[in-house]
């Protein structure tokens, strides 16, 4: 059995259908790629790729999600986030963030099928390389990436090639019942 077999064949697309199911499958595969990096410790990575523990992670004091929150209430608000504001915060980013992209996902997937080959893998792929490697960086969120080490890379990609998939598999399920 291949992975799309267990799909209806659709006569015609659905942008919104498509966009919904997205969104369904952006916002399950942004808590599993936080269930992930819990369970799945970065310095595995650097064991894995024989790096020594004085590589380090770059110089980021703060997670991206939550500089991108920061900049967020300081220039729209003029708010500083507190320590509390900054735990709730960051999160808040990385799910609306990750929701939209899926959302995005499901509506090109919808109009153009083809971006869904290979499970949500080259979405997952593409999504790491437009958001970490550059936009990110680009925005001052993040060092820049020849700042990290390769295993930082190497974990970042993993964690989105598990959002990708999952994203696939739920946005694919989620739109076999609209």
């Amino acid at each position: 059995m291949f992975y799309d077999d267990w799909l209806p064949v659709r006569e015609r697309p659905s942008l919104w259908k498509g966009a919904l199911a997205g969104m369904a499958g952006g916002a399950v595969a942004s808590w599993v790629m936080t269930q992930f990096q819990a369970a799945v410790p970065p310095e595995a990575f650097a064991r894995l790729l024989g790096e020594s523990d004085d590589s380090g992670g770059g110089g980021d004091a703060e997670p991206a999600t939550v500089r991108a929150a920061e900049a967020i209430s300081e220039g729209v608000l003029g708010h500083e986030l507190t320590r509390r504001e900054k735990q709730v915060a960051g999160p808040a980013v990385h799910y609306a963030f990750g929701t939209a992209a899926g959302t995005a996902y499901g509506a090109t997937a919808e109009l153009w099928p083809e971006a869904a080959t290979g499970a949500g893998l080259p979405f997952g792929t593409v999504f790491w390389i437009a958001a970490d490697e550059i936009a990110v960086p680009a925005l001052g969120l993040s060092d820049p990436p020849t700042e990290h080490p390769p295993s930082v890379h190497l974990y970042a990609l993993a964690s989105h090639l598990v959002y990708g998939l999952v994203a696939d598999v739920v946005r694919r399920g989620v739109r076999r019942v609209l």
